[in-house]
Order: structure tokens, then sequence, then C-alpha cells
């Protein structure tokens, strides 16, 4: 993913979008709408940001976050696309959705980079008010390749993954040892597939699914008997997804980031 610098200031459609040194404060005259929907040109990639309602940059509340990678069909410049799927479609009906939602976009032709994303979240977690205990981590089709390989890399990141109609590399899963190992152990995981879905085989999560229940994680597949490709609609349209995020924080580090010994 390329690292871009530039700066823009514009508002379209209820999104604000803003630069990198701009993105500190939120305009008091948004501070009572429910949408803080912002569009950033940052060194991290662009992306789309979502603040709940009661959010106050100066308030002691930390809130839960949810880092959302989007197919390859959204991919490129237009980051208005990047709201067709999933959460940060879902905040524009949600009046009172209890997460920051961060939605990068990847650019044309080229996939989700690991570095790219962990930059993105430090310079979230440095800006907002973020429970660094409470990151969760989805995406669809090539997202959820991106969720599988981000939060199966780094699940001291991570509260809770839910990687849709994605696969991966599980060699790292079946591999690990020591504190690698106990940190893959403890992630919570909830991977959702069609079972006609011949874009991504069901194979692919099945595959991700049993290798971390071989290493005694108790990880979750929901597998939908008649959806094809799109399993991410009833995915992310299920209040019970984003409980049992919450219902998840991570035993890694305290709400402010510290680093917990263990």
């Amino acid at each position: 993913m390329k690292i871009r610098t530039t700066l823009a200031l514009l508002t379209l459609a209820g999104f604000t979008f803003c630069s990198l040194q701009g993105a500190d404060t939120m305009p008091k005259n948004q501070q009572a709408r429910n949408f803080q929907r912002r569009i950033t040109k940052t060194v991290a990639g662009d992306y789309l940001l979502y603040l709940p309602n009661d959010y106050k940059p100066r308030g002691s509340t930390r809130w839960p976050l949810i880092l959302f990678l989007h197919g390859a069909g959204e991919r490129g410049k237009n980051l208005g696309i990047v709201a067709v799927h999933g959460p940060p479609k879902i905040v524009q009906s949600k009046r009172e959705f209890p997460f920051i939602v961060v939605s990068p976009q990847c650019p044309a032709g080229e996939s989700w980079s690991n570095d790219v994303l962990l930059a993105l979240l430090d310079e979230v977690t440095r800006k907002y008010k973020v429970d660094q205990s409470r990151i969760y981590l989805t995406g669809l089709s090539m997202g959820g390749y991106g969720s599988w390989n981000l939060g199966l890399k780094h699940p001291e990141k991570f509260a809770a993954i839910a990687p849709i109609c994605g696969g991966g590399d599980n060699l790292g899963i079946l591999l690990a040892h020591g504190k690698g190992l106990r940190l893959l152990k403890e992630l919570p995981v909830w991977a959702f597939h069609g079972a006609k879905d011949s874009t991504v085989k069901l194979e692919q999560s099945e595959k991700m699914v049993n290798s971390l229940r071989k290493i005694g994680n108790d990880a979750k597949l929901t597998v939908y008997p008649e959806a094809g490709h799109d399993s991410w609609t009833e995915s992310y349209n299920n209040p019970a997804l984003y409980e049992w995020f919450l219902k998840h924080q991570n035993s890694n580090v305290f709400p402010d980031g510290r680093n917990k010994k263990r």
C-alpha cells in the first residue's frame, strides 16, 4: 500500500474529510451529531472514521474500536464505496452504534498490508479515545483474508476477530509455540462463510478454524447453507456479532494501551 501525505479537507454526504494534521479536534457543531464519519488522508493511507454520538475528544470515556477491511471490489481512490458493505454501511442507519469504526481503503491492484494497518491503528489510538483492550478486527472476502493474516500474526493487538468469506495460511497456526501459541489459543475467533460460495470456497474458512481448534482455540464458524459469496450482509446485520465483540477484552493491554506483564 502506498504511503501518501496528501492533505484534504472536504465534506460529502455526511462524511468529514480531514488531513492528518486536521483530524485532532472534532468541530464543535459536529459533536452533537451521531455520525462523525471522516475520510482521512494520512501516512497510513486513506480511511473512513465513525465516532459514536457521545464521543467527546476531551472526555474520559474510552470507546471500543472496529477495524473493518473491505473486499477487492472496493479498492481504489473513491472512498465512498468503502461504505457499501459492513460496519461503515451499518453506521449510516444505526443511531447508537457503540464503537469507533475505522475503515481504510486499499489502493487499486494492491492487497492489505499488515505494516500499513498497524500504522493506522497506532495513529488512531494515539489521536482518539480508544479502549485499546477492546479493538476488534473484521473484513470480507479480500478483507477476510486480511483479517486472518493480520489477526493471527498480531493476536496481541486484538480482543477478537471475525473474518468473513476469507482464508489464509494455516501453517503459522500449526507451528506456533511459546508466547505466540498462548496468544493464538486465547484469541476469540468467529468466522462466517456461505456454503455455496464459488469465489472463496468454504474449505478456506474451515481450514483456518480447524487449525485453531487443533491448538486449543475455541474458534467458531457459522456457515450459511444457501449463501454464495455474500455471507457478509447477514453477518454484519446480526446484532449478535457486535454483542459477541463486546463480550471480549484483550488481556494483554490496559484500556489506555499500556502493556500488561504476563
